[in-house]
């Protein structure tokens, strides 16, 4: 039987193309591998968001094609990249850019005669890769925001959203699959709706995913903070199976910088908002992203942007430098900032972060959580998935002991007994 690695890289996003490729590849008779020195294809699901994304998926290529295997190169970077990708490395066996999904099986056949043309990449023929207990749900594609240092829409295009009876037959399926959590995403999942005829929105979706009884819960990553409707946050406060986690990237705090970078709402909008979300939802996990060293951040507007973090005190936040992406905005902007700067001003973000994160944390011992148990780590505890972390490895983890053996998939009930900066520990409630 012939073999197929793929190596998915970037956002979760991504990782959903991967399952759906490799769906292509198991209906035309491929055995799924992950040593690419037994695979016959070697398929690299590239990410081009920033530069050391751009670097990282570089490395896996010419990593990758000294196996002397078949080479195919897809996603972002052979989206945004493509002729001098061609030009620079072409030793890969075949570039399928995002543009030419819909033709990849007939791509493909260049390399493999075998290979049946009429059966595409398809949304309904995924290799779930999450384990046999946990999915994501993507539910569209693209964005329409357009920030000025991002180069998303440049690459994935305008946003469109999948159908909504698409969606739901699709997480039907995954629930009787045996799938008991649903992570619903795209590019701004508070956006979804907005182009179809039917007028359905996120809070329609949402209340048509809670009727599948299988689920133990459901989470939302990527909301646009403006788009955040009082309906939604009502909505995750009520249903217990949807988790009160709120993944809000707001990239800055300082108005001038969000104005530049193109974004909707300001400091005063933001703190309102945040202060409304625990307001309502009592129990509210806060996730952000922010971003250091866009051009023309001064050193008071990182001291600005750690006082506001101090104020709202985020249960977990991601920080990344600016990259001056070529073909964005900001790119040409005046004022860009040395890399040495940007460097420093991230580590004292990420320094403030620790302190803000083990404060919150150490609120957490004594709780009881349910959740789903994960795994296992190198010291014999097993590992927990609750309302409080994303699987996306960004949040923290949970670690916790049992007297009894447990399963992967099992819901359990688990006492906090410790907290770290980033993890927790606890140990089974009986």
């Amino acid at each position: 039987m012939k073999k197929v690695g793929i190596i998915s890289l970037g956002c979760m996003k991504n990782r959903v193309d991967s399952e759906n490729i490799l769906g292509l590849f198991d209906r035309n008779g491929y055995e799924i591998t992950n040593d690419p020195s037994d695979s016959d294809v070697i398929v690299i699901n590239t990410c081009g968001f920033i530069e050391s994304s751009k670097k990282e998926s570089i490395e896996n290529i010419l990593e990758m094609i000294q196996y002397g295997k078949k080479v195919v190169v897809t996603g972002c970077l052979a989206e945004r990249y493509l002729e001098e990708l061609k030009k620079e490395i072409p030793e890969v066996d075949l570039y399928i850019p995002i543009r030419e999904y819909s033709h990849f099986n007939e791509k493909l056949y260049l390399l493999d005669k075998e290979i049946d043309k009429s059966i595409g990449v398809d949304d309904e023929y995924r290799i779930v890769s999450t384990g046999p207990y946990s999915a994501y749900l993507k539910i569209g594609d693209g964005c329409d925001n357009r920030c000025s240092y991002c180069a998303i829409p440049l690459i994935r295009g305008h946003f469109v959203s999948r159908p909504f009876d698409q969606i739901i037959k699709e997480a039907k399926e995954l629930a009787e699959a045996g799938i008991k959590e649903i992570i619903v995403l795209e590019q701004d999942t508070t956006k979804y709706g907005i182009d179809l005829k039917e007028k359905k929105n996120i809070v329609d979706l949402l209340k048509e995913l809670l009727k599948i009884e299988q689920f133990e819960y459901i989470r939302l990553l990527y909301l646009y903070p403006d788009e955040i409707s009082d309906e939604l946050i009502e909505l995750i406060g009520k249903e217990k199976k949807l988790t009160p986690y709120f993944d809000v990237p707001i990239q800055h705090s300082e108005d001038h910088i969000l104005k530049d970078m193109f974004r909707r709402g300001d400091k005063k909008f933001l703190i309102s908002l945040f202060n409304k979300i625990r307001e309502k939802v009592p129990n509210a996990i806060l996730r952000t992203t922010v971003m250091v060293g866009f051009p023309g951040e001064k050193e008071e507007d990182v001291n600005n942007l750690i006082s506001f973090m101090n104020e709202v005190k985020f249960d977990h936040l991601g920080a990344f430098t600016y990259s001056q992406e070529e073909g964005t905005p900001s790119a040409s902007f005046p004022n860009q900032i040395d890399e040495e700067i940007k460097k420093k001003r991230l580590a004292k973000v990420m320094k403030a972060q620790q302190k803000i994160s083990y404060s919150l944390n150490k609120k957490h011992i004594g709780e009881v959580m349910r959740g789903m148990v994960i795994g296992k780590d190198d010291h014999g505890n097993y590992l927990l998935r609750s309302y409080w972390n994303a699987p996306d490895d960004v949040d923290g983890k949970i670690y916790f002991t049992s007297k009894k053996e447990l399963h992967n998939g099992e819901m359990v009930y688990v006492k906090i007994t410790g907290a770290f900066v980033y993890d927790l520990m606890g140990e089974e409630d009986e």
